[in-house]
């Protein structure tokens, strides 16, 4: 049974920093495609980070870059996002997929929310 399980969120202060986690099973995590998206109230899921398979190469999205960052442990099967410097609109729930080809998967999401 495929699962991936997102931790790590919660409530910050603008300025701080929280490292979300996404554990995986289920599947040859090695050679997933991993990404970070996210989705605000009343707005579309976007890309935040991904980190390709075999080669590790990363990618952000414009909004996040110098301040996010996504890694990959493929002996705990974990895909990260440190998140430092966050902003009150980085706030949305925050979701790890997995992707090969034509299988994709999704975890349940992981709050994030940015706030005085």
């Amino acid at each position: 049974q495929v699962q991936l399980v997102e931790s790590g969120g919660g409530l910050v202060q603008p300025g701080g920093s929280l490292r979300l986690s996404c554990a995986a099973s289920g599947f040859t995590f090695s050679m997933y495609h991993m990404r970070w998206y996210r989705q605000a109230p009343g707005k579309e899921r976007e890309l935040v980070a991904a980190i390709t398979s075999p080669s590790g190469r990363t990618n952000y999205a414009d909004s996040v870059k110098g301040r996010f960052t996504i890694s990959r442990d493929n002996a705990k099967n974990t895909v990260y996002l440190q998140m430092n410097s966050l902003k009150p609109e980085d706030t949305a729930v925050y979701y790890c997929n997995a992707n090969y080809g034509f299988r994709n998967y999704w975890g349940q999401g992981t709050q994030v929310t940015v706030s005085s």
